[in-house]
């Protein structure tokens, strides 16, 4: 659904491409691997957004990337992750693990457990520069997060606490309870993407639900306000 700047540029989850692959059951916002769509390439620096549930005991096993900057955030059940740089982490709901790729690194993400599923987004975004450092991060929310509308989880410069992106992405966490509404200032020259994970909310007016996504690069105040309980990422690009 293609609109005009000043108006929100929608991605209905009943949209995305669709990959089942018995132990792995993705969904695709932009195109990815055997999904290609040329209206939906990417936005600004996102490139990837992959709504991924992995079966028990089953995940992707080591396999490269370069120059991309990847995060997953994780929904439901265990996360684990190896890489080449010797991290090795199992990441739980709510809990975000960054990547730098940079010149090249290898790793694999598993659902560890014989019993529970795994639910998480993995993200991809263009880095600032090609042929940096591989780096790794994380960021895990405090006690005073829980209940926070929006807090920013990933940022250029690692400010309260974020992870750290090798782009000019600021990237927040938004919580809401029904009724309960946020607002978020986009300064002139950016465009910002929203995803919902779970949960239906109104964003300037237009209602998203669980899966959808949704873009805007005309400056101003963003209004979030939830009709369920809602979480969603918001993404703030240059």
């Amino acid at each position: 659904m293609k609109m005009t700047t000043t108006e929100l540029n929608i991605r209905r989850a009943d949209e995305r491409g669709h990959a089942d692959h018995g132990w792995l059951n993705s969904h695709h916002t932009f195109s990815f691997a055997d999904y290609y769509d040329p209206a939906h390439m990417g936005f600004r620096s996102l490139r990837v957004i992959n709504d991924d549930r992995v079966a028990l005991g089953q995940g992707f096993g080591t396999h490269p990337h370069r120059d991309m900057e990847i995060f997953s955030y994780v929904l439901e059940g265990t996360l684990e992750h190896k890489d080449s740089m010797g991290n090795g982490r199992q990441l739980k709901p709510g809990q975000i693990q960054l990547m730098s790729a940079g010149l090249g690194v290898t790793h694999s993400e598993f659902n560890p457990s014989p019993a529970a599923p795994l639910h998480f987004l993995q993200i991809w975004i263009q880095p600032r520069e090609r042929g940096l450092t591989p780096s790794y991060t994380e960021w895990h929310p405090k006690p005073e997060h829980a209940e926070a509308a929006k807090v920013l989880v990933i940022s250029p410069d690692g400010r309260e606490g974020s992870a750290t992106i090798h782009q000019d992405a600021d990237i927040y966490r938004i919580r809401l309870q029904p009724g309960q509404a946020v607002t978020h200032q986009l300064r002139r020259g950016r465009g910002a993407w929203l995803q919902i994970a779970e949960g239906v909310l109104s964003f300037n007016g237009v209602e998203l639900t669980t899966g959808d996504g949704a873009s805007i690069e005309e400056p101003g105040t963003l209004r979030l306000t939830a009709s369920q309980p809602t979480e969603a990422i918001l993404f703030d690009l240059k």
